[in-house]
Formats: structure tokens, C-alpha cells, sequence
């Protein structure tokens, strides 16, 4: 007997258990009790998935040889990008997602390149925005170049914007009803879902590797609307001098120790609040985990799950976040 399975999240649907998840009262549903309540009702409940099982979805979409898009976001891209291929060898076309974010400033080219230039197993590279529809007929023409069989997966990181994306190829492309449920929080799709968009695509769906070193893991529902951005960002810049401190939000702490005069360009969400102080005078968020970096010239701080800072001279700064939350240098992408 063919199991059926939630449209939204992909789990094996069942009526035995409340406990369990693919709960639904009624095995004729399209949902999960629990897609349907988030759908409908906003009410989210938290999985027990781990990225063990979803590594192991990843191991057998490698062996079908199929093309996979994966895709992350523009704003909180993984610190490297080389770990996909320790379970995809197939052929991979990066999507860099939520371009309506970024500035407009910011050129695609430039930000194409500065991939091409570090990682040369992409098959191509491809700047969208599901929330916008920007450059979808571009990814769907990629697809169709690119694709191997009619089944295309779909990869990334949770909080990467898959579900969101693969709805607006169904609406734009498709006469399917069907659709995924998304939330801002993670592990909301479980298990594999399909969704035949024409005679020659089929969109397969994946769950999301938790990034467990993400800010979004470690804040209130209500903070993390404010941390994730829904509209285009308007980069923040500060003058520091050595002594020289930013409070960013309740969770972020950046201390300019030493060094001349500096910019420190903020890209991340407009809602959440920044100030400048003198660090002799406040111990505010001192209590927090302390890291220090020596910066080169022209590197970002990314703060992972909440965005980065663009510092353009060398110098040495001090940190305090969440002692479970990732930061890491890079090159400035922007």
C-alpha cells in the first residue's frame, strides 16, 4: 500500500498517534496536524529531527546523480560551501537567494564573481528573490539547460528561503494547488516532497540542515521576526575609533581594541536597534561569550543567522555574543 504523505512537509501521514509526527485526524488530509495549524493558525511545534537523518537524505539524493539547486541566502551564507560536496557529487546550481534584501546598490555581477572565484564545482549561479519574483524565469531556463532527469532537488540550509522559493515557481509555472508550508522557524519541511510542475520538472523538496551555530536558534519568536528582514536593507555605518564600542540588539557586542580610525558597515535587518559607546564607560552584554579577531584588511565579521559587518582597515576587535552562536571572517562580498 502506497503511504501517503503531508503536501506541506513531506512525513508519512498517520492517524495512531498525536504524539507523533504526520498526526492527522483524518488520512484523507492533504496536511499534518502540524502543517495545518501553522498554516492556519501561526502555531509552530518543534521537531525532533537532526541533521544526522537529514544528512542521510542528502547521501541518497547523491546517488541518483540527479541536478540539485541549492540554495542560501544572500544575507547568511554558510561559512563553507565546499561541505556540500561531502554528500553531493551530482551536478549543483547555487542559488543566492532573498535579493530583495541586499541593496541595490550592490551590482550581481560582483557578487557572482566573488563566488566563481572561490568555489569552481557550480555548475552555474543564479541571484533570485522568491518574495519578489526576481530572475525566476532565469533559474527555470538554468534548470532546463542544466537537468538531468525530469527531477530537480532542492537543497539548503533551514531559513534559506527553499520552501518559499519552490512555491513561487509552482505559482508562476504550474496549474498544481499544491503547496509548502513555510515558516520562519526551522525544520518546518521533514522528509522529501514532490511536486510535479510539468511534463518535463518535477521539484523534489529536502529538508533543511539546521545550522546549529545560527542566532535564530537562540532567540524568542518575537525577536526573530525582528532579526530576519523583509524588506531591503539599509547598511548601517559607524566610524570607530580604538575604545569605541557597538551595542547591537540584546545580543551582539563588537569593541574596537585597537587600530586607526575604522568603518564598520552593519548588513542586517532595519528593525534591529544599534548604538555607539565608549567601552571603558558601559559593561553592557560583557557577560556574553568574548572572542577576538585580528582583522586584515577588508573582511567581514559575519554573526551567523543574523547578518554581517563590513570593516574595511586592520584591526583587533573584541566580540561577546551567545557562546553557541557562529562567527567567522571573510573576504568583503559586498
Amino acid at each position: 500500500m502506497n503511504e501517503k504523505k503531508c503536501q506541506g512537509c513531506g512525513v508519512v501521514l498517520q492517524d495512531e498517534n498525536v504524539l507523533l509526527e504526520g498526526y492527522t485526524v483524518n488520512l484523507e488530509n492533504d496536511l499534518c496536524q502540524r502543517c495545518f495549524r501553522l498554516k492556519n493558525y501561526g502555531e509552530y511545534q518543534a521537531t525532533t529531527k537532526t541533521n544526522e537523518e537529514y544528512q542521510e537524505i542528502l547521501n541518497t539524493v547523491g546517488k541518483t546523480k540527479d541536478l540539485v539547486i541549492y540554495v542560501t541566502d544572500l544575507l547568511n551564507i554558510e561559512q563553507d560551501l565546499f561541505d556540500i560536496r561531502k554528500f553531493l557529487p551530482n551536478k549543483i546550481l547555487l542559488v543566492l537567494n532573498k535579493r530583495d534584501v541586499i541593496p541595490k546598490s550592490v551590482k550581481d555581477e560582483k557578487i557572482i564573481k566573488y563566488f566563481k572565484d572561490k568555489y569552481d564545482f557550480f555548475v552555474d549561479i543564479v541571484i533570485v528573490s522568491s518574495e519578489k519574483n526576481i530572475n525566476l524565469d532565469l533559474l527555470l531556463r538554468r534548470i532546463k539547460f542544466f537537468q538531468v532527469t525530469r527531477n530537480v532537488y532542492v537543497c539548503g540550509h533551514t531559513n534559506a528561503g527553499k520552501s518559499s522559493l519552490i512555491n513561487r515557481i509552482i505559482k508562476n509555472y504550474s496549474e498544481s494547488e499544491q503547496e509548502l508550508t513555510i515558516s520562519p522557524l526551522p525544520s518546518t519541511t521533514l522528509n522529501l516532497v514532490n511536486i510535479e510542475i510539468n511534463d518535463y520538472l518535477t521539484i523534489i523538496d529536502t529538508p533543511g540542515l539546521i545550522d546549529e551555530e545560527a542566532l535564530t536558534n537562540y532567540v524568542s519568536e518575537d525577536n526573530l521576526k525582528n532579526i530576519l528582514p523583509k524588506k531591503e536593507i539599509k547598511p548601517k555605518t559607524y566610524q570607530l575609533r580604538s575604545g569605541q564600542s557597538l551595542i547591537i540588539g540584546d545580543f551582539l557586542r563588537i569593541d574596537y581594541v585597537d587600530g586607526e580610525k575604522n568603518s564598520f558597515t552593519l548588513y542586517m535587518s532595519n528593525n534591529i536597534k544599534v548604538k555607539r559607546i565608549i567601552s571603558s564607560r558601559h559593561d553592557e552584554l560583557k557577560n556574553m561569550s568574548k572572542r577576538t579577531y585580528q582583522l586584515p584588511f577588508n573582511q567581514d565579521i559575519v554573526i551567523k543567522g543574523l547578518g554581517f559587518v563590513k570593516v574595511v582597515n586592520r584591526g583587533v576587535v573584541d566580540i561577546y555574543i551567545n557562546q553557541r552562536v557562529g562567527t567567522f571572517l571573510r573576504d568583503n562580498l559586498i
